[in-house]
């Protein structure tokens, strides 16, 4: 029944507050985080692009060259953050590279034109990157020894490829003026407040801080209306529990946050916590846009004195967000809090779900519908839950939704769904819809398991 701690971490974040700050220092990091933005943005309009595709990594090469343009010293930014923005952004660049890859490699397993032949060239240039940067800039390459026996027109593939790209790659773009990093030698403490370089050389802005803590890693500052947040990565010990010997199958539902297929429910009525405040925000947002839309046009109409009475009254956003997050922080503690309970009440050694399923983009969605879905906390729990079961070693496996919504569990039959219920006209069996996909992913996972 014991736990015993692993050899092996995982990095999560703490957060560490300070005192309210005055208005000078507040103004001094705004500053600073509106130019970090500057500087990524001003590495994303460079290095974005196909020529630079080859000269990503490693990012000394970027640092040097930017060390140079004279961006830094025209901003009067100190390296300490200077250089954290461009390492930000060159990452970034790096991830939307990744997108366009999955995306090319999605386009390529769906389109029926292709050959095995063609698929196997194509996919093995998306690996080589120097090959797929030469490709772009209609440069000489080296075949690829995969490629140099198959039967293909290499010129119509790597046209293929080209308008892939030109489609699917986007410029990255931040408008992030509150936050930004760190690095170790860019702080120090000092009579219970973390010290960090100003713009003046040899000089330090003191940020007193709500308790005693100290770090030697990068961090991240998230300025709020008067004081600021440090996120701080720590490795935690990853845990190993002799007990958690189970195998759990479980569905993800927006009214239920999961249901299993033992009939168990954790989080559940999730979407009455979620529905009441999608639709208060949708509300005051049809507010909002009549009072944007008054003020636009007493602008236009020379009307001074009520654009500014709107304005100063009706389009400040401090209540506004301050209420939006206290509603979020309010459903991440309830989904956390059913995560933990789900683990211990479980003793799970592995968790089956299925993958996550992207939006129907040819359906038309209702208004209402449309709002829940993007405000839905799937991704946010999908993502806590990975983290979760690491922490405490247990083998997350994801697999296909394919024909666990709409068959019956029991005969194997096509169902109907009605409200919340799933009715088999067949066997005569009337379930939630939730118990009978989770009874689904069961029954897929055993199949293919011992298949």
């Amino acid at each position: 029944m014991g736990t015993v701690s692993a050899d092996s971490t995982v990095t999560k974040t703490i957060w560490q507050y300070s005192e309210p700050l005055p208005e000078e220092t507040m103004t001094f990091l705004k500053g600073i985080a509106a130019d970090y933005c500057k500087v990524k943005n001003y590495v994303y309009r460079k290095y974005s692009g196909v020529k630079n595709v080859n000269n990503l990594t490693p990012v000394y090469n970027i640092l040097n060259e930017m060390r140079h343009c004279g961006l830094r010293e025209q901003l009067n930014l100190p390296v300490v953050y200077y250089e954290l923005a461009i390492a930000d952004a060159v990452t970034n660049i790096k991830c939307s590279w990744g997108t366009v890859r999955n995306k090319i490699s999605e386009c390529i397993t769906t389109n029926e034109n292709l050959s095995e032949d063609d698929r196997i060239y194509l996919r093995t240039v998306l690996k080589m990157n120097g090959v797929y940067a030469a490709i772009l800039n209609q440069q000489e390459y080296v075949m690829p020894r995969n490629a140099a026996e198959l039967d293909i027109d290499v010129k119509h593939l790597n046209n293929l490829l080209c308008r892939l790209t030109r489609r699917y790659l986007t410029q990255p773009k931040t408008d992030c003026t509150d936050s930004f990093r760190i690095s170790p030698n860019g702080y120090s403490y000092k009579d219970g407040a973390i010290r960090i370089v100003c713009r003046i050389p040899r000089k330090r802005i003191s940020i007193p801080l709500r308790d005693d803590r100290v770090f030697d890693r990068q961090l991240q500052i998230q300025i709020r209306q008067n004081d600021i947040v440090l996120a701080v990565p720590v490795e935690a010990k990853v845990k190993r529990h002799q007990d958690y010997i189970n195998t759990i199958y479980v569905h993800m539902g927006s009214k239920d946050m999961f249901t299993l297929s033992n009939e168990h429910i954790y989080g559940e009525a999730l979407e009455e916590l979620t529905s009441p405040e999608t639709e208060r925000l949708a509300k005051k947002n049809t507010e909002r846009r009549k009072m944007y839309t008054a003020y636009m046009q007493s602008t236009e109409n020379g009307d001074t004195r009520k654009a500014e009475s709107i304005e100063a009254n009706n389009l400040g956003k401090r209540k506004y967000d301050r209420q939006k997050e206290k509603e979020k922080v309010k459903t991440t503690t309830f989904i956390n809090a059913e995560i933990n309970r789900m683990i211990k009440a479980e003793k799970p050694a592995r968790v089956v779900i299925t993958k996550p399923v992207t939006k129907n983009k040819s359906k038309i969605y209702s208004k209402s519908a449309n709002r829940k879905l993007a405000r839905n906390f799937n991704s946010y729990i999908r993502e806590r839950l990975a983290y979760k079961c690491k922490v405490h070693s247990i083998e997350l496996v994801e697999i296909s939704s394919n024909h666990t919504g709409n068959i019956c569990s029991m005969c194997g039959e096509e169902g109907k769904r009605q409200g919340r219920e799933f009715v088999c006209e067949s066997c005569g069996l009337k379930i939630t819809i939730a118990l009978n996909s989770a009874r689904n992913i069961q029954q897929k996972y055993l199949a293919k398991s011992n298949a």
